[in-house]
């Protein structure tokens, strides 16, 4: 039987829950925890083992959380050998981003998880100085969420489209107004609207003094010349060395374009199965939306590998 060609995918912040480490601590990979305090001065152990939920929603401990059991579960799946094909590409929902270059070897663990780090505590800071939300619109077409939001902002309320996840399903990003104007409007393009428990306007212009902070922080991270390709946020498009100082940047004021990621994995680099690593089954239910006849797999815990 041929081994199709695989990509690795990451989720992003939001599937992080209570004692998400306890299925991995007593694998051999668990020692990544040890790595990562050592480069952010947390305790990871603790973190993925007693933070609890309330804790776990800061944005700064909720990004490193999720991270670090995506690199858990990245480490463990190398170890014991259980991809099973050639892994060809990687891609990350937002923060899962920095799994996926790490996964693809543009960074070094401590470099990428010191970058996590950074991320998150910009990012919690701009949220601190200008409050923000997000939301999905369930059901809608991508262009009638774009003419709503278009409407909304220029009667004069901050509202962007920040996620486009899947069909029928997109984010929106902005002020607690104009988020609650799109919501109050939502019926009108047929969607359901549900508020996402976040603390701020991520992927919109709310985060501009965050992106300033972590470009510096780029800058100043070695990265490998070639690595494997990565699909970036931004644009949908591989990249496979260079330019991630950048994209990265970009990335926090941008929309996070996943539908068009997932369709570049599978129809530009010819990925025929998706393994999903880290906490939760998120992506795997995006991706079968997206493209329902790629395999798709969730490693969320060490029975998945067996």
């Amino acid at each position: 039987m041929e081994r199709r060609p695989i990509g690795l995918v990451f989720p992003g912040q939001g599937t992080q829950r209570q004692a998400m480490g306890a299925p991995w601590r007593d694998t051999p990979s668990w020692s990544v925890t040890e790595e990562i305090s050592e480069a952010t001065g947390e305790d990871i152990a603790d973190l993925l083992l007693n933070a609890t939920t309330e804790h776990l929603r800061r944005t700064d401990l909720a990004q490193l959380s999720v991270f670090s059991v995506a690199m858990i579960a990245h480490a463990e799946a190398v170890r014991r050998g259980a991809l099973d094909g050639p892994v060809v590409a990687c891609a990350g929902h937002s923060l899962g981003e920095y799994a996926a270059l790490t996964a693809a070897g543009a960074f070094t663990l401590p470099a990428a998880a010191a970058l996590v780090a950074a991320r998150g505590r910009a990012m919690r800071e701009a949220s601190g100085a200008r409050e923000g939300t997000m939301g999905v619109l369930v059901a809608a077409p991508l262009d009638s969420v774009e003419h709503l939001v278009d409407s909304v902002r220029e009667d004069g309320a901050d509202v962007w489209v920040a996620n486009v996840n899947a069909p029928g399903q997109t984010v929106v990003s902005g002020s607690p107004e104009g988020v609650g104007r799109v919501a109050d409007q939502a019926p009108s393009i047929g969607a359901k609207f549900i508020r996402l428990q976040v603390g701020g306007a991520f992927h919109s212009p709310y985060m501009a003094p965050a992106a300033e902070t972590l470009a510096a922080a780029l800058k100043d991270t070695a990265a490998a010349p070639r690595h494997l390709p990565v699909v970036a946020n931004v644009d949908a498009r591989p990249y496979d060395g260079g330019g991630w100082t950048e994209l990265g940047t970009r990335q926090l004021t941008s929309p996070v374009l996943w539908e068009q990621s997932v369709r570049t994995l599978t129809a530009t680099l010819g990925c025929g199965r998706l393994v999903e690593l880290g906490p939760g089954r998120t992506l795997a239910g995006l991706i079968r939306r997206i493209e329902p006849g790629v395999e798709v797999v969730s490693v969320d815990g060490p029975a998945a590998l067996d």
